[in-house]
C-alpha cells in the first residue's frame, strides 16, 4: 500500500513537472511557503507525550470534543440562516432602508468576539444594568424570576454568530450579486416567485459561496479562544491553549491541534463528496441590472426588522456599551499614543490583505490551469493553517525563522565580525507571514468559490484570441470575480485587525496594536479602560468595510454606477 501510494505522488509529481509553467511553479511554491508552520505541527504527530494523552482523555477530552460539536453545529446553522437570508434581501429586494443595510450587516466583523463577550456579560449579569433595571422595575429579589446565564455554551453560541454572520452574508451577497438575469428570467417564466426562486434557482447556484463561507465560520468558531474561555466553555481551542501553556505541554498541544485540523479537513471533503461532479458555471455574458421585489406593508417592516435585529444585537447594542464605559472611564493613555497603535494595525492589515488575495488568485488559478490531484492537495494544504489556533502557528513560524536568524548571526559573526540581529523573527515580516498562513483561506475561499463559475469555454476562447493565461486572468477573470475580490480583502482586513493570539506572540519590541492593547487591559477586568481601543478597532474597520461594499455593489458587470 504505502509502494503503491508513494508512486502515485510520484506519478502526480512527475505529470506536473512535465507540464511545468510559471502558474504551476508558483502554485507549488506558495503552497510550500505557506504551508511550513502546519508541517511543523503535524511533525509533532510522532513524538511521546509521556502518558498526557491518556490524563487527556479520561478528564477532559470529551467535554471538549461535546462542546465543541454543539459550538460549530449552533453557529454553522445560525451564521447560515442569518447571512444567506439578509444577503438574498438587500440584492433582489427593495425596503426601506436596504442601501443603509448593505453595509452596516457587515459592521459586526470590526467587533472582536471577546470585546462583544466582555460588553454583553457587563450588561447582562446579575448587577448589570439589565436585571437591575428589571428588579427595579417590578420589585423581584434574588430568585424570584429566572434569567438565562450568558456565561453559558449557548451565550458563547449566540455571541460568536452574531460576530461571525458576516462571513456568510458578504461571500452569498456576492455569489448573488454575480448570477446572470437569464437564470433569473427561466425561474420565472416557470412560474418561481420571488421566495420559490430564491430557495430553488439562487441558493443552489451560490452554494460554493455558501459553504466557503460557513467553512470560515467553522473554522473560526473552532479557532475562537476568548469568548468560550471568559464564559468559561471548555472546547478544544481552550484544550490546546491549556495544554500548552498551562501545562507545558507542546507536543500534546500540537497534537490536539492537528486533531483539529483533521477535523476541518473531514468536514471539507465530505462536503465536496456531497457536491459531486456538479459544477456551477455561468453560459451567459448576459449581465444586466438585477431586478429588485418591491416589498409592501407587512412584508417590507418583516425584511427591515430581519436586517435590524443581527445589526442592532451585534453591533449597535455592545458598541453603546463599550461608549457608555468609555465616556464612564477609558483608557487614561488616550491620545497620542493610539495613532500609533492604530496606524500599526491599519498598516498590517491592509498589506496583510493585498498578499492574501494576491495568493489566493495564484492557487486558484493554479489549480485551474493544472487541475490535477497534487495541485488540489497542494492548494487545500496552504489554506489549512486557518483550522489552527493563532498561537500554534506563531509557535511553528518561530521554530524555522528563529533557528535562520541564529544561523545567518552565526555566519555574519564569523565571516564580518558583527551580528545583524533578528532579521526575521524580530521585525514585522514574521507578523504578516502568520497573518498571511492564518487567513490564506479567507480569501482562497472566495476566489475560488467566484473563479469557479466561470465557463472553461471563456478560456478557451480567450486563448484562441491570443491572450495567454495571464492576460486572460487579468481582462476576463479579474473584472467578473471584482466583487469577490473585494469581499476577500475585507474579510482578510477586518480579521487581521482583531487578530490577537499570533500578534501577541510575534509582535517586535515595542510594537503593539490595537487588539493587544484591548485584550491586556480587558484580561485583567479593566474593561472600561479596554473600551477604549475596542471602539478604535471598530472605527479604523467600519470606513473600509462601508466603502468596498458600496463598491461591491457597483463591481455587478451591468450595473448603474
Amino acid at each position: 500500500m504505502f509502494r503503491s501510494g508513494y508512486r502515485g505522488l510520484f506519478t502526480a509529481t512527475s505529470s506536473l513537472g512535465r507540464g511545468a509553467s510559471p502558474w504551476s511553479i508558483a502554485l507549488i511554491a506558495v503552497a510550500l511557503v505557506v504551508a511550513l508552520p502546519v508541517l511543523v505541527v503535524f511533525a509533532h504527530i510522532a513524538m511521546p507525550t509521556d502518558g498526557v494523552w491518556q490524563h487527556l482523555a479520561s478528564t477532559v477530552l470529551g467535554r471538549y470534543l461535546n462542546n465543541t460539536f454543539w459550538l460549530v453545529v449552533t453557529v454553522g446553522l445560525g451564521t447560515l440562516i442569518i447571512g444567506t437570508g439578509t444577503a438574498w434581501l438587500v440584492v433582489m429586494c427593495r425596503f426601506p432602508g436596504k442601501r443603509l443595510f448593505e453595509w452596516a450587516l457587515l459592521l459586526p466583523l470590526a467587533v472582536p468576539t471577546y470585546v462583544i463577550a466582555y460588553a454583553y456579560t457587563d450588561f447582562l449579569q446579575f448587577a448589570g444594568p439589565l436585571q437591575s433595571l428589571l428588579r427595579e422595575t417590578f420589585g423581584w429579589e434574588y430568585g424570584d424570576y429566572y434569567f438565562p446565564n450568558v456565561r453559558s455554551l449557548g451565550g458563547a453560541a449566540t455571541v460568536i454568530t452574531l460576530v461571525l454572520y458576516p462571513y456568510v452574508y458578504l461571500l452569498a451577497r456576492a455569489s448573488f450579486l454575480e448570477q446572470s438575469v437569464c437564470v433569473l428570467d427561466v425561474g420565472r417564466t416557470l412560474g418561481r416567485g420571488p421566495w420559490k426562486l430564491f430557495a430553488s434557482v439562487a441558493v443552489p447556484l451560490a452554494r460554493p459561496a455558501l459553504v466557503g463561507g460557513v467553512s470560515l465560520v467553522l473554522m473560526e468558531t473552532l479557532n475562537e479562544f476568548g469568548a468560550v474561555q471568559f464564559f468559561g466553555v471548555d472546547t478544544f481551542t481552550t484544550g490546546i491553549y491549556r495544554t500548552w501553556f498551562g501545562m507545558g505541554e507542546q507536543v500534546a498541544a500540537a497534537q490536539l491541534a492537528a486533531c483539529l485540523l483533521t477535523f476541518v479537513i473531514v468536514l471539507v471533503l465530505l462536503e465536496r463528496w456531497s457536491r459531486g461532479k456538479r459544477r456551477y458555471f455561468h453560459t451567459t455574458n448576459r449581465y444586466q441590472q438585477l431586478p429588485e421585489y418591491a416589498l409592501h406593508g407587512w412584508r417590507a417592516s418583516a425584511a427591515t426588522l430581519a436586517c435590524l435585529v443581527p445589526v442592532l444585537v451585534g453591533f449597535l447594542l455592545p458598541s453603546g456599551i463599550l461608549l457608555n464605559l468609555a465616556l464612564q472611564g477609558g483608557d487614561s493613555l488616550w491620545g497620542s499614543r493610539f495613532i500609533g497603535y492604530a496606524w500599526n494595525s491599519l498598516g498590517l492589515a491592509t498589506v496583510a490583505s493585498l498578499i492574501a488575495v494576491g495568493l489566493a488568485v495564484v492557487l486558484s488559478y493554479g489549480v485551474r490551469m493544472h487541475d490535477t490531484g497534487f495541485a488540489r492537495v497542494a492548494s487545500r494544504v496552504a489554506s489549512m493553517g486557518y483550522a489552527i489556533p493563532g498561537s500554534v502557528v506563531a509557535v511553528g513560524i518561530l521554530i524555522p525563522f528563529t533557528w535562520l536568524d541564529n544561523a545567518l548571526n552565526t555566519w555574519f559573526n564569523h565571516h564580518f565580525g558583527y551580528i545583524i540581529g533578528l532579521v526575521f523573527s524580530g521585525s514585522a515580516f514574521i507578523l504578516l507571514y502568520a497573518y498571511v498562513v492564518r487567513f490564506l483561506a479567507v480569501s482562497f475561499n472566495a476566489v475560488e468559490a467566484s473563479l469557479g463559475k466561470v465557463t472553461p469555454s471563456m478560456d478557451a476562447a480567450s486563448r484562441t484570441l491570443g491572450q495567454t493565461a495571464g492576460g486572460t486572468l487579468r481582462h476576463i477573470h479579474t473584472p467578473m470575480m471584482r466583487s469577490s475580490l473585494l469581499a476577500a480583502g475585507i474579510l482578510v482586513f477586518v480579521d487581521v485587525m482583531k487578530e490577537l493570539p499570533a500578534t501577541i506572540i510575534l509582535r517586535p519590541f515595542n510594537f503593539d496594536t490595537l487588539a493587544v492593547r484591548a485584550h491586556n487591559l480587558a484580561s485583567d477586568e479593566r474593561l472600561a479602560e479596554a473600551s477604549t481601543s475596542s471602539l478604535a478597532i471598530v472605527v479604523v474597520g467600519i470606513l473600509p468595510v462601508i466603502l468596498l461594499s458600496m463598491a461591491m455593489r457597483r463591481s455587478r458587470p451591468g450595473a448603474k454606477s
